[in-house]
């Protein structure tokens, strides 16, 4: 046998790389089903098994026994076939231990191959395998090295990937370091097992707090969402199925220990914790804490709130940069336009101006159409006869009238505005034209006549 002691290094080898017993006995089988072949052709009949008594794996050549020899690879002669079976008969088929020995080099380096390319399929399906069901989970590695922007971190029998995308801007590490990561994606392609890490994911935030809050893996608080810009800032949302137990203090922690741990791991990203509320616009109240709202109006078709703060909040509720009410936005799922109270009256007042200047609608009429939620000449004019019938006083005739009026006022205001625009650029180039002509005459005052020319060469 040109492997000395099969039984131990099966052993070995499933133990190290966590390869199945059975998997690397077919491979070694397969091994050598492969050098026979090599050695006496592809049509002998040969079957290999493995000894599990004797730890060797041995391979056993059939003939078929006949009366006349017309393939000596394939065939065994009667009185051949005696020797061996002295109760064989013709047509039976008699199998010989052959010695592997004589299989010769190359097709022992054959062999060889067969069983490396089989431990490595075996190795990556094993690799596949143990980490395809860990797939949203945190996972503890060390940094091996840096490739092309991208974390190559050991996880033991493995190496992951946190692509430059996953990284948290301005995190650095150097080869050594330890460093936990959400495991994004496993997938199973020709180079092998990859294993796509990320820190930037929200899950990973999500998952640093199940493993932080008991009450979060006993169920009694729910994680409902969360939202983060990864190194800045992150709004984080939980609710509780039990009335005594407070989920954001549970969160929290005892002196903020148990978000300190978070916060920690996260090298410092800001964390709002905030209650979830079954009622939209409160859960949308909660996200842009701490800005107090006065009103909340809800668009549902195009799931959009237009949100009404103080003037003094007005800053604190959009945040630095949009990101307060860019968060709360990726958190609650409903697109927010937040307006100060000041802008929000002047747009009302405008709207009701623009109603009462529409033909046939009187200050009652105007006032109806408010009451119903039509706040200008716009909205009238957007709405269907069926919406406006739900106003006092309006028929299906009068609706049609008031859409048609309302329509005429808003093509009336646009040419005024377009004249208006060009009115504006008109005055500006006759502007332009004048300074260019005072310009040029500017500069034929400053050119010498022919007499002054002529008087100043006679003085000289």
């Amino acid at each position: 046998m040109f492997i000395a002691d099969i039984k131990r290094v099966i052993e070995q080898v499933s133990r190290d790389k966590g390869i199945d017993r059975e998997v690397l006995i077919q491979a070694l089988e397969e091994a050598l089903r492969s050098a026979a072949r090599k050695k006496y052709g592809s049509k002998v009949d040969i079957e290999v098994q493995y000894n599990e008594e004797s730890g060797e794996i041995e391979v056993f050549q059939f003939k078929e026994v006949v009366a006349e020899i017309t393939e000596p690879d394939l065939q065994i002669d009667l009185e051949e076939g005696q020797e061996l079976d002295p109760d064989c008969e013709i047509g039976d088929s008699l199998g010989t231990k052959m010695d592997t020995s004589a299989f010769g080099r190359i097709a022992a380096q054959s062999a060889k191959q067969v069983i490396i390319q089989k431990l490595k399929d075996a190795e990556r399906d094993a690799v596949y395998s143990a980490f395809i069901d860990r797939k949203g989970e945190i996972i503890n590695g060390i940094v091996q090295r840096m490739d092309r922007g991208d974390i190559i971190v050991n996880l033991g029998h493995t190496e992951g990937a946190v692509p430059h995308r996953e990284q948290v801007p301005g995190e650095s590490y150097r080869r050594g370091d330890r460093i936990r990561a959400y495991i994004l994606d496993v997938r199973n392609d020709t180079r092998g097992p990859q294993i796509l890490l990320s820190r930037t994911h929200p899950n990973f935030l999500i998952n640093l707090f199940k493993t932080e809050v008991p009450e979060i893996a006993e169920g009694i608080v729910s994680i409902m969402g969360a939202a983060r810009e990864p190194g800045s800032r992150a709004k984080f949302a939980v609710s509780s199925n039990d009335a005594d137990i407070d989920p954001v203090g549970a969160c929290v922690g005892m002196k903020g220990s148990r978000v300190q741990n978070v916060v920690q791991e996260l090298r410092g990203e800001k964390i709002d914790i905030i209650t979830w509320h079954v009622d939209a616009a409160k859960y949308v109240c909660n996200a842009l804490a701490p800005a107090e709202i006065s009103r909340v109006i809800i668009d549902e078709e195009n799931r959009s709130m237009e949100v009404i703060v103080p003037d003094e909040y007005l800053s604190v509720a959009i945040g630095k940069r949009g990101q307060n009410v860019r968060l709360a936005s990726k958190l609650t799922g409903w697109r927010l336009d937040v307006q100060s109270e000041s802008r929000y009256s002047e747009a009302l007042q405008d709207g009701y101006k623009s109603l009462t200047a529409l033909t046939g609608i009187g200050i009652s009429m105007a006032d109806a159409l408010y009451e119903q939620g039509f706040y200008s000449a716009e909205e009238v004019a957007s709405a269907t006869i069926e919406d406006l019938t739900q106003v006092r006083g309006i028929g299906e005739g009068k609706a049609r009238q008031l859409i048609e009026a309302a329509r005429e006022y808003l093509y009336e205001s646009q040419n005024t505005d377009e004249n208006t625009n060009n009115s504006d650029e008109g005055a500006q180039n006759e502007s332009e034209e004048a300074k260019n002509e005072e310009a040029d005459s500017n500069d034929d005052d400053a050119s010498p006549s022919p007499q002054e020319t002529d008087d100043e060469t006679a003085a000289e």
